[in-house]
């Protein structure tokens, strides 16, 4: 599961890149689409933790063009449900619309996992940020995102049995534009991550 991550001021920078590069699109007539991450943007990234319940910023594709924008983390049903499987998720009714129309990219420095032991573990990529797959869903107050998770690989093994479901930057582009590409992205197990605690030097897997 993915109960809290955190976000920092160095990202908004990066974001900007990979929709320059990799996030530009064509329409119809040939007119070139653009992101809408630009300067303004920086407060979304006053580094901080991101808890279930709070605003954060995601990236989402409006109309051929990615855009930055704020959701707030989890559906609020009779509890709030912050994490969804990504092997059933395409076929539960909560996620399902979700997953065909309306997903996200939740950008993160880093994410934290506790252990049996109840020690935290934060998993990152040194320099870069991480992509984090999510579907959004709309509420009176808004829309809300959900970040999927999938069965953990080495470098989470050790601490829990899930994990998010962490893309490359190529696959962020796909998640949110081709719908084919993004139901085959579900069944994808992330790559080697950096885990960093309080009780033992880094560790790569």
């Amino acid at each position: 599961m993915c109960g809290r991550y955190s976000i920092d001021d160095n990202m908004a920078e990066e974001l900007e890149e990979l929709v320059r590069e990799l996030g530009t699109g064509k329409q119809a007539g040939g007119e070139r689409q653009t992101s809408d991450i630009t300067a303004a943007h920086a407060e979304e990234f006053r580094a901080r933790d991101i808890r279930p319940g709070d605003p954060a910023p995601v990236l989402a594709e409006r109309s051929g063009k990615i855009v930055l924008e704020r959701q707030r983390w989890g559906f609020p049903e009779k509890t709030l449900i912050f994490n969804a499987r990504s092997e059933t998720a395409a076929e539960r009714p909560l996620f399902r619309d979700g997953i065909r129309r309306s997903r996200v990219v939740i950008p993160a420095a880093w994410f934290y996992e506790w252990n049996s032991a109840k020690e935290k573990n934060m998993f990152c990529r040194e320099g870069r940020a991480l992509f984090l797959a999510g579907c959004s869903r709309r509420y009176p107050d808004g829309e809300h995102f959900v970040i999927l998770t999938t069965e953990a690989n080495e470098s989470m093994r050790p601490v829990h049995n899930r994990m998010p479901l962490v893309l490359e930057r190529g696959e962020a582009v796909d998640w949110l534009r081709e719908e084919t590409q993004a139901l085959q992205l579900l069944q994808k197990t992330p790559g080697p991550l950096e885990r960093r605690t309080d009780y033992e030097q880094l560790s790569l897997f």
